[in-house]
């Protein structure tokens, strides 16, 4: 898909983007509470660190699915990716944003440095590990996967990690969002019914 009409391709930029941040943070809530809910109360369970390392991962996984779907979209593929790969940092900047002003603390925008680097940590673990120009099937996923359930869940566990991740069944809906993102990229407009069953 190309145009060079501007306001056409700013409409793509945003629409896409969009779409794919709706799902990142869908997904991401999904797994979070699944991960969670697994844990229970458990000694060592922190909720934070469950989040931010589930945001890393599936903002980072969204944004290799995308770059592969905009292939034939070199002027506006990067505009997209970058910006689903800071959707940590823009939803924590959101998150430290509201309650700045819903609680009336200034002093919490000095939070934000520690915020950051502790998810450029995460951040940068998740792009080592899911390299660009790639789309993370099921099985390269899987094993990705497998070691961020590691990093979230908390020592003493009975299960391993491998055992945790196909219990709560947790990359098939992964794997499915990753190929309407995919799918989106590649059609050009939103994936419809079998469009994104048709993907890799």
């Amino acid at each position: 898909m190309s145009s060079d009409d501007p306001d056409v391709a700013l409409d793509r930029v945003a629409r896409f983007t969009s779409f794919a941040t709706v799902g990142t943070l869908g997904l991401t809530q999904d797994l979070t509470h699944a991960v969670l809910e697994s844990i229970g109360d458990m000694e060592g369970a922190d909720p934070e660190l469950v989040a931010e390392e589930t945001l890393c991962l599936i903002a980072t996984a969204t944004a290799r699915a995308a770059e592969v779907g905009l292939e034939e979209e070199p002027d506006r593929a990067p505009t997209i990716i970058d910006t689903l790969l800071d959707l940590p940092f823009t939803y924590r900047n959101y998150l430290l944003g509201k309650a700045m002003v819903a609680e009336e603390r200034p002093e919490l925008s000095e939070v934000a440095e520690e915020v950051r680097a502790r998810l450029e940590e995460k951040r940068a673990f998740y792009t080592t590990h899911l390299p660009d120009g790639q789309f993370p099937g099921p099985h390269a996923l899987g094993d990705k996967m497998e070691l961020w359930m590691g990093r979230v869940s908390p020592p003493k566990l009975p299960e391993t990690p491998q055992e945790r991740l196909d219990s709560l069944g947790l990359v098939d809906p992964t794997v499915a969002h990753l190929k309407l993102v995919l799918a989106y990229g590649r059609r050009g407009v939103p994936p419809l019914g079998s469009a994104a069953e048709s993907s890799e």
